[in-house]
Order: structure tokens, then C-alpha cells, then sequence
């Protein structure tokens, strides 16, 4: 039976991950993205005696590094972390925003920005990275393969490095049905991919392409395992560790239960479900895929860094962060929360259709009732818009699921196992404060709730449908459960007449004849 600690008896034990990073400078990449974001928090929030964080920001759509840092610190993640220090400002003081770019030559760097970084850096967090699964290779190639090179010379350059940790992922070696915590080779040699996609231009990257993926399903997978390979290769220089987390997914606890800021991964199917616009998926309903709560990943990465330079654990090199060695859900199981969970509790406004659909086994079954109940409804709804003036949106969105779907049946129809004895290893090392407050194990996780709070999140945050149209969304769900029942049976009545139409004249046809009369 696990012991209880009291507040005070938590408070009094060190914590000595965050003692880790105090007085010391962090280089973070991808600080920006969904993972970066949460690191960055987490690195404020729990470590006030950093000394700073040196996070490259790239310029875009027109704002300069500091007011897309703004933008980003104003964002609802921020709120605790801003009332606890006291506004945006003290957040950006920790902070030493560098303007540069990943995918570019020399991470877009000024000379004077290189050599603070070179002089400055204890640590290097690598974040940064194109997780589109349709990414044109050469981009991908650039930002996830060439940017991951020139990240490994920065470090091999910095005077005081500590530890150089790279984020790939648990799904770039798909040919691998156990992955081990060990390396493997690469798809390709990255020194050469690298070198041919920056003299090939589009159309010559575009024909050779598929021969260079082979039976990898998409270049995500084929550049991160190249960007891996290249990590690998350096830690002989450079003290580096590789962590490969699973499908990273909303925050499970703090310091906002179910955020995120894209519909990526089951938060977009559950709202393409609650939404009505998805009616059937090709999948095995009873496979399971590995999922890890985004707040669990950052505390791994730091916990990581504990043990690496505080503990010199010098074995603990790749490290898979898997969840499914601990609870497994099924895409079944997690569709029936889903739905659950949207018609009864958190219903989405605007919903085109009653929530429904299933998941079919039959890739002829799943294109008949895709034909049935994604495309012709989809035309139906856009031609009347098209009537009454209104831009026609339907099927530029079901052409959007279809493209989600390709990559989506790949990874629900295939099935892989990941072995995480270094990651549930260092658990151990913790004390009951860090084990609370650097959460990286599944005791006390309630699925439905976590599935709630995913719904609401992406509810308030990504759709900006606020918490007073709930009743309103309740009533409009009751009313297209209606519209859904009255459209069932219509629907079975029409079948029920057109067999009839065949079956009749079957029946019919085994009658004696009627003679036609003799003419006269």
C-alpha cells in the first residue's frame, strides 16, 4: 500500500529535478510548437532559479521573434504561470529569444547569436520539427534531418554542454514490430539525403520520393529516423540522449487539464465525430494505439536530465516514453467514450449530424457508406449553399478527412509494441515530491474524464465555442437525434420499396399465367 504524504511533508523533501536546471541556461528548439510550449511552461513554472532560456523563434507572418513570444506567453496555458510571477514581462526576462529558423543554412544565425549560444548553453532541448505526415521530403528532409544536423554541430561547438537531448519519436522505425530501447539503422544515409535534397529541386525531389521511402508510409517517419541516426552517430563526441515518445496528445493534469493547441491525432477524430462530418472509419476497432499525455512526455524530458548530469546515468542513452505497457485503449473503446461523452455531457455547437457511424472491418463496406453518408450528403449541403449565396465548404472538408484517412488506416491497421524498461526504471530513482510533481506513470488516470476534458479544451480553446452555448448545443443535439431517426427511417423505407420492386416480380413470376384471349 503506497504511503500518504501530507502538503507540508511533500514540501519538505528536495526536489532536485528542478535543482537540475537552476543557474543554468537551456537552448530550446521548436519552443513555439505544441510540445514546446508545454516544455517551456513547465521549465518557468518549476525551475524559478533558471538562469535563462535561449529559445529559437523564427520570424513569421510578418511578427518579429519577440511578438510571437508575446502572442505565445498571452496564450491560456500561460495564466497560472502569469499569476504567479506577475505578468508576461518577468516571463520574458527568463528568456533570451533568438530570431533564426531550423530548416535554414547555419539555423539562420547571426554570428553574434552562434557564439552567445556556443558560450552560454548547459543544455540543449531539440524540439523542432515538421510533424505533417504529407510534408514535401525535401522540406522535411531540411527542417527534421539537416536542422538535427546542425543542432548536433552547435553542440559539439558549445563550451559547458551538459547534455544534448533530441526529440524523435516511437514510430519513426515502422518496420520494427517491438522497438527496443537501442538504435537502429537508418532508412538512408542522412549525410547523403541531406546533400541531394539541397541540389535537387521540387519536381526531381517529388519523382524520386517514393523510391527513397520504400515501404515507409510517409516522410515523417523517413526523416526522423534519419534526424535519429545522426544523434547516434554523435554521442561518442557529445553527451547526447534520444527520447522517443508515442502520439503526444493533450495534457492529462497541469496546468490545463485536456489543452491543446491543434486537433492532431484522437482530438481531431472525436471532433470530427461530435461534429457529425465522420460516419466511418476503415479500422481494426479492437487494435490500440500508444498515446502519452503531452505533461507526461516534458516531465520525462526532465527527469531525463536529472538523471543524466546530476546522477551520471551515462546508460540511459534511447529511451522509448510508451504508455501501452501500462493501459491500453482500443479505437473502439475510445470511440464509444467519445461519443458518449459529446451527446451527454460536452455536445459541440453547429453540429451537422447526429453523432454516429462505426468503424468498419470491410474496406468495401467502409467506401459504400462513405459514398452514402460522407460524399452524397456533403453535395447535397454544398449545392444548396450554393443556391441560397453561401460558399460551399462540405467537400473541401471531406476531401480533408479523406486525406487524414490515408495516414490514419496505415497506423489503426497495423499494430506495434514498444518496450520502456529505462523509462519506468527511472521512476524509481524518485522521491514521493518528484514523483507527484513530475507525473510520469498512469495511477490515477480515469480515461472518460481525460477524454472530457480533451472534449472541453478543444471545446474553448480550438473551436472558441464558450461554456454558456452548452444548453443551447444540448438542444440542438436532441433535435438532430431526431432529424437522425427520421432519416434511418426513410432511409430502410426506400430499401424496403426498391426490394420489393425486385422481389415481387420474382414471387409473381411463379403463377400460372393468365391466357390471352383467342381473336376472332
Amino acid at each position: 500500500m503506497e504511503t500518504t504524504y501530507s502538503a507540508e511533508e511533500l514540501a519538505a523533501m528536495p526536489d532536485r529535478i528542478a535543482a537540475t536546471f537552476s543557474n543554468r541556461s537551456v537552448f530550446v528548439t521548436g519552443g513555439t510548437g505544441f510540445m514546446g510550449k508545454v516544455l517551456v511552461e513547465k521549465l518557468l513554472r518549476k525551475c524559478p532559479d533558471i538562469k535563462q532560456i535561449l529559445l529559437l523563434v523564427r520570424q513569421k507572418k510578418g511578427k518579429t521573434p519577440r511578438q510571437r513570444m508575446e502572442d505565445t506567453l498571452n496564450d491560456p496555458l500561460f495564466e497560472k504561470l502569469r499569476t504567479m510571477r506577475g505578468g508576461v514581462q518577468p516571463l520574458l526576462d527568463k528568456m533570451t529569444l533568438i530570431s533564426g529558423d531550423a530548416s535554414e543554412p547555419d539555423l539562420g544565425l547571426s554570428p553574434a547569436d552562434r557564439q552567445r549560444i556556443l558560450e552560454e548553453t548547459d543544455i540543449i532541448i531539440h524540439a523542432a520539427a515538421t510533424i505533417r505526415f504529407d510534408e514535401e521530403l525535401k522540406k522535411a528532409v531540411m527542417l527534421n534531418v539537416r536542422g538535427t544536423k546542425l543542432v548536433v554541430q552547435l553542440a559539439k561547438e558549445c563550451k559547458h554542454l551538459k547534455l544534448m537531448i533530441h526529440i524523435s519519436t516511437a514510430y519513426c522505425h515502422l518496420h520494427e514490430k517491438l522497438l527496443e530501447e537501442k538504435p537502429y539503422p537508418p532508412p538512408a544515409d542522412p549525410h547523403q539525403i541531406i546533400q541531394s535534397m539541397e541540389w535537387m529541386d521540387e519536381a526531381t525531389v517529388a519523382a524520386v520520393t517514393p523510391m527513397l521511402l520504400q515501404k515507409l508510409p510517409n516522410s515523417y517517419a523517413f526523416t526522423k529516423a534519419l534526424g535519429e541516426a545522426l544523434v547516434v552517430e554523435a554521442m561518442n563526441e557529445i553527451p547526447a540522449v534520444v527520447l522517443r515518445p508515442s502520439i503526444v496528445i493533450p495534457i492529462w493534469q497541469e496546468p490545463i487539464p485536456g489543452w491543446t493547441d491543434n486537433i492532431n491525432g484522437p482530438t481531431g477524430l472525436l471532433i470530427g465525430a461530435g461534429k457529425g462530418v465522420i460516419r466511418s472509419m476503415y479500422c481494426k476497432s479492437n487494435s490500440y494505439a500508444d498515446y502519452l499525455p503531452v505533461d507526461v512526455f516534458i516531465n520525462g524530458i526532465m527527469i531525463c536530465a536529472w538523471e543524466f548530469i546530476e546522477n551520471h546515468v551515462k546508460n540511459v542513452n534511447i529511451v522509448n516514453f510508451t504508455s501501452s505497457a501500462e493501459i491500453k485503449v482500443t479505437w473502439s473503446e475510445m470511440i464509444d467514450a467519445g461519443r458518449e461523452i459529446i451527446m451527454n455531457r460536452v455536445p459541440l455547437n453547429g453540429v451537422a449530424w447526429y453523432p454516429g457511424g462505426s468503424m468498419k472491418h470491410s474496406r468495401l463496406y467502409h467506401n459504400i457508406c462513405m459514398v452514402l453518408f460522407h460524399w452524397l450528403p456533403a453535395m447535397l449541403v454544398d449545392c444548396l449553399l450554393f443556391v441560397l449565396g453561401y460558399k460551399p465548404v462540405l467537400c473541401r472538408v471531406q476531401r480533408r478527412i479523406n486525406k487524414g484517412f490515408e495516414v490514419f488506416e496505415y497506423y489503426t491497421n497495423n499494430q506495434w509494441d514498444f518496450q520502456s524498461d529505462i523509462a519506468q526504471t527511472l521512476r524509481k530513482d524518485l522521491n514521493p515530491r518528484e514523483r507527484q510533481e513530475y507525473k510520469v506513470d498512469a495511477i490515477g488516470l480515469d480515461i472518460s474524464r481525460y477524454f472530457e476534458d480533451c472534449i472541453l479544451a478543444a471545446r474553448r480553446y480550438i473551436l472558441k465555442e464558450t461554456d454558456d452555448t452548452i444548453p443551447a448545443a444540448r438542444r440542438h443535439m436532441k433535435v438532430m437525434w431526431c432529424v437522425d431517426v427520421m432519416f434511418r427511417l426513410c432511409f430502410w423505407a426506400l430499401m424496403l420499396y426498391w426490394l420489393s420492386g425486385w422481389v415481387t416480380p420474382l414471387f409473381s413470376s411463379t403463377a400460372t399465367p393468365t391466357p390471352e384471349p383467342i381473336p376472332t
